[in-house]
């Protein structure tokens, strides 16, 4: 099938494109921004059908992964509220915002920071198109799926390698456990120095004993970091 030339292309945010084709004026996507109605014209001729997303299977999973970490969800869409329910029932999702426009999607994460002193510690954001770009460069840390678009990716501080939300549960839940373990490394690092020191100063300390101390501490530092191979989300 041969393609055909395009011209007086033109992206209207939150609605949809319209360009021509052989004169012929075209367009495509949805004059109300809260419905899920796509409409296509040509010329003075209009034609309607409707769209419904569907979730992946282990969406529903990847919720109930976040919820078992203490994070709150919130899914932002551009649909209107009887299919933004349907999806967030289906999902597992209490909480969720319909008929978002693209640059909304900004002000409900700045929205989110705003209110961290109020119990929210960090703002994440996964995305994957265009009009999530403003979104994932406010957020704390941002998410982008590598099926996204360029600059999704590009904005987004983590790309994930597979297009499962599973991911990002996995990695905040691995980001939590190397924290914890950087701390616990840094008590293994230093315990031993701080009850050595004293001791050694006062004559108290075979060196044979300090040196084994010291060794130790490497041991039990880089054993506890192994660790982590075992984590499970």
């Amino acid at each position: 099938m041969k393609a055909l030339e395009v011209v007086h292309f033109e992206v209207l945010p939150g609605k949809g494109v319209q360009g021509e084709i052989g004169g012929i004026p075209y367009f495509l996507g949805r004059l109300d921004e809260s419905a899920s109605m796509v409409l296509m014209s040509k010329d003075k001729k209009l034609a309607s059908f409707q769209v419904k997303d569907r979730i992946r299977e282990t969406s529903k999973e990847a919720v109930a992964q976040f919820l078992k970490q203490g994070i709150r969800v919130i899914m932002l869409t551009g649909d209107n509220e009887a299919t933004a329910q349907e999806i967030a029932n289906e999902a597992g999702i209490a909480e969720f915002k319909y008929g978002v426009k693209p640059a909304d999607k900004a002000n409900v994460i700045l929205m989110l920071k705003r209110n961290q002193q109020r119990g929210i510690v960090r703002v994440a954001m996964v995305g994957d198109g265009i009009n999530d770009a403003p979104a994932l460069a406010i957020a704390d840390v941002s998410f982008a799926m590598s099926s996204g678009t360029d600059i999704a990716i590009e904005t987004a501080d983590v790309t994930l390698m597979k297009n499962d939300l599973r991911s990002v549960a996995l990695a905040m839940s691995l980001s939590r456990l190397t924290l914890k373990k950087i701390r616990q490394n840094l008590f293994f690092a230093f315990i031993y120095n701080i009850l050595g020191i004293p001791l050694a100063a006062l004559g108290l300390l075979n060196p044979v004993i300090a040196g084994a101390a010291m060794a130790l501490s490497s041991v039990s530092v880089v054993s506890n970091s192994l660790l982590l191979k075992n984590a499970k989300n």
